[in-house]
């Protein structure tokens, strides 16, 4: 259920209003579901629309971009930006524009090698940066930290349980029989494009059957649970900005 200025909104009224194919489609989905997504006006509906199409764009990008997968301990990114932590994380360089830094993982895209959850930190600072533009993302971002789920304070996440998948939603898979020899297959966060496909650091784009077979090869001998989707779902909270 969409609504605005706490009137129920229909699709219909919305639908000329977007001339973007995905947004006409993510506000179909707000109303195909029982959960009620409440806005101030529309301004502040468009801009969450805005930013989960360009959720999907980066992810498009990154998963084009030639970045590999690795671990933690072996990651590695482009010196001239980044400084190389011990836990495996990035933080950017003094006097470095956090704008350049970050689109260079999509121009320089073999010098970078990290794991899917420092990716989908990847994918939704790009967002952030496409949707309120290089000046002010370089003003908020002054020490920006690419580091598993640690997400700087301007960039608030929150975490629900429910089964309301958006597009431009990070969604996870788990995998509780993982192999202890491959313990970083132990689940996948992914970027939700809808209609059952799904984009994964390390395995692509895929749908949700290409994925849990991916992970259900990476399990223990004689494993007993199957990888699955969780009903675990991570947004931004996208009215903070």
């Amino acid at each position: 259920m969409l609504k605005i200025n706490h009137q129920i909104i229909k699709t219909d009224e919305l639908i000329n209003e977007l001339s973007n194919e995905e947004q006409k489609i993510i506000v179909k989905y707000m109303e195909s579901f029982k959960e009620i997504y409440e806005y101030k006006n529309v301004n502040q509906l468009n801009f969450e629309l805005f930013f989960r199409t360009n959720t999907m764009t980066s992810a498009r990008e990154l998963d084009k971009s030639g970045v590999k997968f690795t671990t933690f301990t072996y990651a590695f990114c482009n010196k001239q930006y980044w400084d190389r932590l011990s836990n495996g994380g990035f933080l950017i360089k003094a006097n470095v524009r956090p704008s350049v830094a970050l689109l260079d993982i999509l121009k320089n895209g073999p010098l970078y090698a990290f794991e899917c959850s420092t990716a989908i930190a990847i994918v939704l600072y790009l967002a952030t940066l496409y949707s309120i533009g290089s000046t002010r993302f370089d003003m908020l971002f002054t020490r920006l930290y690419l580091m598993d789920w640690q997400f700087d304070d301007d960039l608030p996440m929150y975490q629900k349980y429910g089964d309301d998948f958006l597009p431009g939603d990070v969604l996870h898979f788990n995998n509780p029989d993982f192999d202890p020899l491959q313990s970083h297959w132990r689940a996948e966060n992914v970027i939700y494009f809808g209609e059952d496909e799904y984009y994964g650091h390390g395995i692509g784009i895929r749908n949700a059957s290409e994925i849990i077979n991916f992970l259900n090869k990476k399990r223990k001998p004689k494993p007993q649970i199957s990888a699955y989707l969780m009903r675990l779902i991570t947004r931004p909270y996208y009215q903070s900005f």
